[in-house]
């Protein structure tokens, strides 16, 4: 029974999360990149991008905002875009009563699955496997959702 209470719980959640990450790019993270001329359209490799001694350091900015978008009803505690960590607190989806957290690592430069990993707990533990899926699906569609906008396919 409890099972079923949990996957219901995600299921709600993904649905919540799907519709709140249709509403309208925010300021964070939606600038140019570093390194652009203005009016001019960055890679998505460069809106992060710094050396560290001889390695360099690049997030997909499709990824990044798209995570902002979809998990905009938490509150942000800390963004590092050189590392792709985006830490979140406790929020409620629009029409639930339960609080999520999320923490969010953009890893590659890459419009990928394998790019995203992210983890979202409630306040007793980690929520079910197929709601983090959920999340992280709806993050990759408003992810391409973005580029397509943007006219790089």
């Amino acid at each position: 029974m409890r099972a079923k209470a949990v996957l219901g719980h995600g299921t709600i959640l993904a649905a919540l999360l799907a519709v709140s990450g249709c509403g309208s790019l925010g300021s964070i993270g939606s600038g140019p990149s570093l390194g652009s001329a203005p009016g001019t359209a960055a890679p998505a490799t460069r809106q992060a991008t710094r050396t560290r001694g001889a390695e360099q350091v690049a997030v997909n900015r499709y990824l990044w905002q798209a995570s902002l978008d979809v998990l905009s009803f938490l509150p942000i505690e800390s963004v590092d875009p050189f590392t792709g960590v985006i830490v979140m607190g406790y929020g409620t989806p629009p029409g639930s009563s339960r609080a999520y957290r999320a923490t969010v690592y953009v890893s590659d430069p890459a419009l990928d699955a394998r790019a995203l990993n992210v983890a979202i707990a409630t306040r007793s533990g980690p929520v079910a496997q197929e709601t983090t899926r959920a999340v992280e699906d709806a993050i990759l569609a408003r992810a391409r959702e973005i580029r397509i906008r943007d006219g790089r396919l």
